[in-house]
């Protein structure tokens, strides 16, 4: 199961953080010294690199998955938005797709982005535009099937307005639920990453009437000053 970091140091003095300060440097904006200070202090990107992930967004599909278990041994799964390719990491490995769990179904994942993405051994990754006529048609053919999971780590493109944001990310996850409807097997399950604002309604509402359960959950790894939140909606109707 994956744990969550604590980002402490203990010394003699007993526990404390050992947070690194970044200064401002010449042609470097507050905005990105303060983000370059946030990763270097963050212990879930410290432990990424430990963990050979390649990056931190790898935890919340982790955590995702140990409260709905859906990412099981001979699942096939989609991952919209692949790159740069850390969900497929953690696929490969639950859905044991490379066979290394004696006994266990062997999985497929499958990943499609808009660019190319570094292969990541047990998975196969396309370019592709789910949202291109056909796109669906394409995706089942790779997969030899059907899906039993469909996952979104996706985010729109940012505008610096809060609202505008919200609105685009909703845009995204709804044409993604639609692309699930269109390839998840029955009893599948869909993962999408939302962000909080108040349009979430029609979405929730459209799920609700094609899954059996819809949960909306902020895992240990998204960050708490961050609006972002992840649906889980399961058991799909078909």
């Amino acid at each position: 199961m994956a744990k969550t970091p604590s980002g402490k140091n203990t010394s003699g003095r007993g526990q404390r953080d050992l947070k690194v300060k970044v200064k401002t440097a010449r042609g470097r904006t507050l905005s990105s010294t303060r983000w370059l200070q946030r990763q270097l202090n963050d212990p879930y990107v410290k432990r990424a690199q430990a963990d050979g992930y390649r990056g931190r967004a790898a935890y919340k599909i982790l955590e995702l998955d140990d409260k709905y278990r859906f990412l099981v041994p001979g699942a096939r799964v989609v991952d919209l938005g692949c790159a740069p390719g850390g969900w497929l990491q953690v696929a490969v490995k639950r859905v044991n797709a490379l066979g290394e769990k004696s006994g266990k179904s062997i999985g497929t994942v499958l990943g499609v982005d808009l660019q190319e993405v570094e292969p990541v051994a047990g998975s196969e990754a396309h370019v592709l535009d789910f949202m291109d006529d056909d796109a669906d048609l394409q995706v089942k053919e790779w997969l030899g099937g059907k899906a039993d999971v469909v996952m979104s780590d996706m985010a729109a493109s940012s505008s610096g307005h809060k609202q505008t944001d919200h609105l685009r990310i909703i845009s995204l996850c709804e044409a993604a639920a639609y692309f699930a409807f269109d390839v998840l097997e029955e009893g599948g399950t869909f993962v999408a990453k939302v962000l909080a604002g108040g349009a979430e309604g029609d979405l929730q509402k459209l799920l609700k009437q094609k899954f059996a359960k819809v949960a909306n959950v902020k895992p240990p790894a998204s960050r708490s000053d961050s609006s972002e939140k992840f649906v889980v909606a399961t058991g799909f109707r078909g």
